[in-house]
């Protein structure tokens, strides 16, 4: 039978996520391991990894968007594309000095090859270019992706 606090706990949960997160921090500090909301702390701790690929995706489709409008539109190319990339490299490069397991998302083909056609699409928009102009798969290389001082040419 659960426990009138952990009933409580899992109802604050739902009214009040906040006030939830602060009884829960409150109960682990203070170790009252029978009265935690397992259930939807472990959903909480899984979310915040997602949370974090969530962000190095993100980042990484805005370099990539960019890089490839820079790539494409030699004509429009501003100084609000330098400043997206650098900032958004600056992200990545936070997020794994926080994170470094999220490498292995870098090293993942398949997981690059997404967020580069999410990119794309992105910068088809963007541009209004069609999707012959773009390479199928990603033109860059991580290295270069994450290179402060890379720039593609138009011919590479």
């Amino acid at each position: 039978m659960k426990s009138i606090k952990l009933q409580i706990l899992q109802t604050l949960y739902e009214q009040d996520f906040y006030a939830w997160v602060e009884q829960t921090a409150e109960l682990l500090q203070s170790h009252q391991w029978d009265t935690l909301d397992l259930e939807h702390l472990i959903e909480e701790v899984v979310d915040l990894g997602k949370s974090q690929q969530r962000a190095l995706q993100s980042a990484l489709r805005l370099v990539l968007s960019d890089l490839l409008k820079w790539k494409y539109q030699l004509e429009r190319r501003s100084h609000s594309w330098q400043v997206t990339i650098t900032r958004e490299r600056l992200n990545i490069d936070e997020l794994l000095q926080e994170s470094p397991s999220l490498q292995r998302f870098l090293n993942d083909a398949e997981w690059i090859n997404t967020t580069y056609q999410r990119a794309q699409r992105e910068a088809m928009v963007e541009t209004s270019l069609s999707e012959d102009n773009f390479a199928i798969a990603c033109p860059f290389s991580i290295d270069e992706i994450l290179d402060l001082d890379f720039y593609p040419n138009a011919d590479e």
